[in-house]
C-alpha cells in the first residue's frame, strides 16, 4: 500500500497541530526566572503565561479555540454582540490568524487559571478542561458569570473562586488584584437571542467582567482584558503601582468599537503611570487586524511634548517578555539560531561557496 493512500485527516491534524508542538510548553517549564524580574509569554489574542522568580505560574486568558471554519448561510448569529451594537446582518469574517503555540494538554504546574471576561476567545473549554486534569491543585480565578460557566462544564465549585473589583486572592508568590473592567460590548453579550436589551438596564459588569493587577517580586503586571479606553484607568494608577499593562489593541471596523485605538493605549498607559505598555488581541482576528507600529510611531511623535514615562513594547506570540530586564527594548525578536556558526570546520566542495 503506498504512503500517500495511509494517510488520513484525522492523522494530519494530530501531526501537525498545535504548530509548536510542546517547544513553548518546555521552554516555560525550563525557564528559571533571576530574582527580580518575572517573566512573561504571550499565548496569542489576550492569552499570557505568567512567571515568577519563585516559581508561581499563572495562566490568564488562554485561548484554544478557532473563528470562522466555513461562509455557512452568511449571516450573522442572531443576538451576537456586534448585531446588537450595530444593527448588522452579513457575517462577521473573524478568521483566526495566529497558530497555536502552546499545547494545552501538556500544560503542567500551573497554579491557576485566571479569566477576565465571559467572551468565548478568553474563556475556554479546552484550557480549562486541561488544566483540570494535569493541575489538580489550580485554582480558576473569574468573575461570577465566567465562574458559573467553569461550573457548567464540570470544574469542582472547591476549586472555583469568585472575584469581583477590590478582592484580592495571593496564590504563593503572587498577589492577584481584581479591578474594574470597561468592556462595554461585554455588557450587550447576552446568551438569549430573543431577548431585547434597548431600553432596560444593562449588566452587573462586576460580574461579567474584571481587570487584574498581578503584584510579583519583579514588578506589577496591570491586564485590562478587552477594556475599552475609560478616564478611570488613572483611578488605578494612583491606586496601584503598574509597572507592565496590556491592553486590547485592534482596527476597529466602521461603525464598531470593540478595541482600543493606538491613541487609547497611549493614554491607557499614561493614565495607569506605567513603565511598559504591551498592545496584545491585535494579532488574532482577520478583520480587526492592526500594526502596532503605529503606537510606536505616535509614542515617538508625542513623547517630548507630553512628557512621556513608559514605554511600547511591541511584542510576538509565543515569545517572552522579562521585566525590568526588558523594560526599554521596543520590540521583540525570536533568538535566530546559529551561535555556534563554524565551531566545527564546515563541509562545503569550496570556500567559494560560501
Amino acid at each position: 500500500m503506498s504512503q500517500v493512500a495511509k494517510v488520513t485527516r484525522e492523522e494530519w491534524i494530530l501531526n501537525t497541530f498545535p504548530e509548536w508542538g510542546t517547544w513553548l510548553n518546555e521552554e516555560i517549564e525550563q525557564e528559571v526566572v533571576a530574582e527580580g524580574t518575572v517573566s512573561m509569554w504571550w499565548l496569542g489574542c489576550t492569552g499570557i503565561w505568567l512567571k515568577s522568580h519563585e516559581g508561581t505560574n499563572i495562566l490568564c486568558d488562554l485561548w484554544c479555540g478557532t473563528g470562522k471554519r466555513s461562509h455557512g448561510n452568511g449571516q450573522m448569529k442572531k443576538g451576537h454582540q456586534m448585531m446588537r451594537m450595530s444593527g448588522v446582518q452579513n457575517m462577521q469574517p473573524n478568521l483566526r490568524t495566529q497558530p497555536f503555540v502552546i499545547d494545552p494538554f501538556a500544560i503542567k504546574e500551573v497554579d491557576a487559571l485566571v479569566v477576565t471576561h465571559i467572551h468565548s476567545d478568553h474563556l475556554d473549554i479546552n484550557t480549562a478542561a486541561a488544566v483540570h486534569q494535569n493541575c489538580p491543585e489550580a485554582k480558576f480565578i473569574g468573575p461570577q458569570e465566567v465562574v458559573n460557566t467553569w461550573l457548567s462544564w464540570g470544574i469542582p465549585q472547591e476549586k472555583t473562586v469568585v472575584v469581583r473589583p477590590g478582592d484580592q486572592v495571593t496564590l504563593k508568590s503572587i498577589k492577584i488584584v481584581a479591578l474594574e473592567a470597561f468592556d462595554r460590548t461585554a455588557l450587550i453579550t447576552c446568551p438569549d437571542e430573543t431577548q431585547l436589551l434597548a431600553g432596560k438596564m444593562p449588566q452587573e459588569m462586576d460580574d461579567i467582567a474584571v481587570n487584574y493587577l498581578f503584584e510579583t517580586s519583579g514588578g506589577n503586571i496591570y491586564h485590562a482584558g478587552d477594556s475599552h479606553y475609560s478616564n478611570k484607568f488613572a483611578d488605578h494608577g494612583n491606586r496601584y503601582q503598574v509597572d507592565v499593562c496590556l491592553g486590547a489593541f485592534g482596527e476597529n471596523p466602521r461603525g464598531i468599537t470593540d478595541k482600543l485605538t493606538s491613541v487609547d493605549i497611549l493614554r491607557m498607559a499614561e493614565s495607569l503611570k506605567a513603565k511598559v505598555v504591551i498592545p496584545v488581541h491585535y494579532d488574532i482576528w482577520s478583520n480587526f487586524m492592526a500594526d502596532p507600529q503605529e503606537i510606536v510611531s505616535l509614542w515617538k511623535m508625542k513623547k517630548a511634548r507630553l512628557n512621556y514615562e513608559f514605554k511600547p513594547f511591541v511584542w510576538q506570540v509565543g515569545g517572552k517578555y522579562t521585566y525590568p530586564t526588558d523594560q526599554d527594548k521596543l520590540a521583540f525578536n525570536f533568538y535566530r539560531g546559529f551561535a555556534d556558526v563554524f565551531v566545527t570546520d564546515n563541509d562545503v566542495p569550496f570556500t567559494s561557496f560560501l
